[in-house]
């Protein structure tokens, strides 16, 4: 690593710059290719094929949320990365500069005794006839000599630092290129999983596509019914905090919004950018991804939960909603689908987790 100003700037601007292209977003919000105009072809038959179709739907959207929060996890930690990589680069800005005034120091020393016949200090103490002057370079003499051992001492260490923040740095950005990678690999996912999604509703009549909506709300229906059933709402009793009612009316006012798998708003949203951003809006920060949520947020017992908790749904904890209250949640659903309203059970409930653990409901 080169030692001067003009090395270090190069070396710092090469960093930043490395930083700005691996953590790039690329196309990832770009809006999805319109769907082919509906097909005019023989219509499928009634009931038991559209059934079919609905879960296939379903599968794929669920794919689809999946690769979403690994593509939402990989940004995330992406853009941690890249802050560490430029806190680096200050720095090695910094320590380049420390280690020239160092180096100036120790050359000014070395002149000092060439102006001085090229003698050490000691040649000169020994040469004095006064015994005054003998006592007194004697103690200049030893201060000289620690200092010029603390100098050569903060050069060494110096040098060290430089020479670990390069190695940090490097090691930094072989973690971002592998991060693009896995974004990349996530958008691929998602895009494939949304194209055969969009091209199997596509295939349908108007019709059918009115239907398919209603076999979709008729399976919400019954498991909400089934949830309901079971008692679960006599005991949920819960009153949210006042952060928690300031994130429910976050996620509520977001209603009729459309979905965007990777968006947080303030146009679009995902299911875990609705979440997140309710409760940043509250002033607490969470995990962005549900799959996080799941893991670093306390856990609820259902009958326990309050306005303001968050449902995380399916085995994979693929999917998160907000609980608002009398057996409902907000959430944004899936690609071709707003933010909206819907019963807390009409999904498989994974469990339940309280951003504000800390604090007491009102």
């Amino acid at each position: 690593m080169g030692t001067g100003k003009r090395g270090l700037i190069a070396t710092a601007v090469a960093v930043v710059c490395a930083v700005t292209v691996l953590a790039a977003p690329g196309t990832a919000f770009a809006s999805p290719t319109p769907s082919p105009t509906p097909s005019a072809g023989p219509a499928l038959a009634p009931g038991k094929d559209l059934e079919a179709v609905r879960r296939k739907l379903d599968k794929l959207y669920r794919a689809a949320g999946r690769a979403t929060d690994e593509y939402n996890a990989a940004e995330e930690k992406a853009d941690k990365q890249s802050a560490e990589v430029v806190e680096l680069a200050k720095k090695i800005v910094k320590g380049q500069e420390k280690l020239r005034k160092l180096k100036d120091r120790a050359g000014a020393a070395a002149a000092a005794q060439y102006r001085g016949g090229g003698l050490p200090p000691e040649a000169h103490l020994v040469l004095s006839d006064d015994p005054r002057d003998f006592l007194d370079g004697a103690g200049r003499v030893r201060e000289g000599h620690h200092a010029t051992k603390g100098l050569l001492g903060e050069l060494t260490r110096t040098q060290e630092d430089l020479e670990q923040y390069a190695e940090d740095a490097s090691a930094q950005l072989k973690k971002l290129e592998a991060g693009r990678k896995a974004k990349a690999a996530a958008q691929k996912k998602i895009e494939k999983q949304i194209a055969q999604a969009e091209k199997l509703e596509s295939a349908l009549r108007k019709e059918e596509q009115e239907r398919l909506a209603e076999l979709e709300k008729e399976a919400a229906n019954k498991a909400q019914t089934a949830w309901l059933d079971s008692g679960v709402l006599d005991e949920i009793e819960g009153k949210a905090s006042e952060q928690g009612k300031k994130a429910v009316r976050y996620a509520t006012a977001q209603i009729g919004k459309p979905y965007q798998w990777g968006a947080e708003g303030p146009k679009t949203y995902d299911c875990s950018g609705l979440t997140s951003q309710a409760w940043v809006s509250a002033g607490r920060g969470i995990p962005r991804t549900s799959q996080e949520q799941w893991k670093r947020l306390r856990h609820i017992d259902v009958q326990d939960m309050r306005p303001g908790d968050l449902i995380i749904y399916f085995g994979d904890a693929s999917h998160v909603a907000m609980y608002i209250g009398d057996g409902a949640m907000v959430h944004a659903p899936r690609p071709g689908r707003t933010v909206t309203i819907a019963g807390a059970g009409s999904m498989p409930i994974l469990g339940v987790v309280r951003p504000d653990a800390d604090a007491g409901a009102n």
